[in-house]
């Protein structure tokens, strides 16, 4: 028994150890608690398809459910097809977020911050695609009556990251 506690203890708690002490794992979960407690007060606080002004001809709170992807993509389609559909890009993306993050030079900072953001947004997405079958938004921006898209705190962090990796991008591109 002693061989076998020593061997887990030697074997995988320093790799868990080290996950849970990695500043980047902080950021990814509290951008999924984040997502989701929003998520769930916005629930209690707010019906379905209603709104709140909070900032008047700015902003307004409003509890919306998307069954489509980015701009209600795909919304009107099947609803097992499109499940499914989501799903699996969803858990693709993720793997491809994780392969990134393991081939970044922990030195690049700013692109494994930008990737674990990526991660964390598609994380709280997917949590809403598997409890719910749909995305829960609720931020509506706008100016008169031209509107953004209804988002939320996951989509957020989606696009702060790809917002990060861009501007990786064109500063090495530059520095070359």
């Amino acid at each position: 028994m002693q061989m076998i506690d020593s061997l887990f203890r030697d074997i995988r708690l320093p790799a868990f150890r080290d996950l849970v002490q990695n500043p980047l794992t902080h950021l990814a979960v509290w951008v999924v608690l984040g997502d989701q407690l929003t998520k769930s007060w916005l629930g209690s606080y707010l019906p379905v398809h209603t709104a709140k002004v909070i900032i008047p001809g700015f902003l307004n709170l409003v509890h919306v459910r998307n069954t489509g992807a980015a701009f209600s993509l795909l919304a009107g389609s099947n609803t097992v097809w499109r499940q499914v559909l989501f799903t699996m890009v969803s858990v693709l993306a993720l793997a491809v977020m994780l392969y990134l993050l393991s081939r970044t030079p922990k030195e690049d900072a700013w692109t494994r911050r930008g990737l674990t953001l990526i991660f964390a947004g598609a994380v709280g997405n997917l949590i809403d695609r598997l409890r719910f079958g749909e995305v829960v938004d609720f931020l509506d921006f706008y100016l008169g009556s031209l509107h953004w898209p209804a988002f939320n705190v996951a989509d957020s962090a989606i696009t702060v990251g790809a917002g990060m990796l861009l501007v990786t991008l064109f500063a090495v591109k530059t520095n070359r």
